[in-house]
């Protein structure tokens, strides 16, 4: 979508549109399921974990970082995550609303 077609919807369907795009990608999802369930993450972890290269690894966490649904630390010379649940909690919020108000009309 082309930068000058977004400024027609509202910041809630811009929002998102950029949250479905990000976890649109099963490794994302799979980060963030793997991660949900630790108290924290190094890299290192996720490339064992997931079975990806360092840098796609990488590539895929900023791009989670991006939205806010992670935060991270530096620790030596590892990054270590985890979710931001202020943020995690603000999007189940917003996916809440917007499945309740969605009509049920069968065709």
């Amino acid at each position: 979508m082309g930068v000058t077609k977004t400024q027609i919807f509202t910041e809630q369907q811009n929002d998102l549109a950029q949250l479905f795009k990000v976890l649109g990608h099963p490794a994302r999802v799979a980060i963030l399921q793997y991660i949900s369930n630790q108290n924290a993450c190094i890299c290192n972890d996720l490339v064992a974990e997931i079975g990806l290269a360092q840098a796609t690894i990488s590539q895929h966490l900023k791009e989670l970082k991006t939205i806010g649904l992670l935060k991270g630390e530096v620790e030596g010379k590892s990054m270590c995550y985890c979710i931001d649940i202020e943020r995690w909690t603000a999007i189940q919020k917003q996916l809440n609303q917007f499945f309740n108000t969605t009509k049920s009309n069968c065709c």
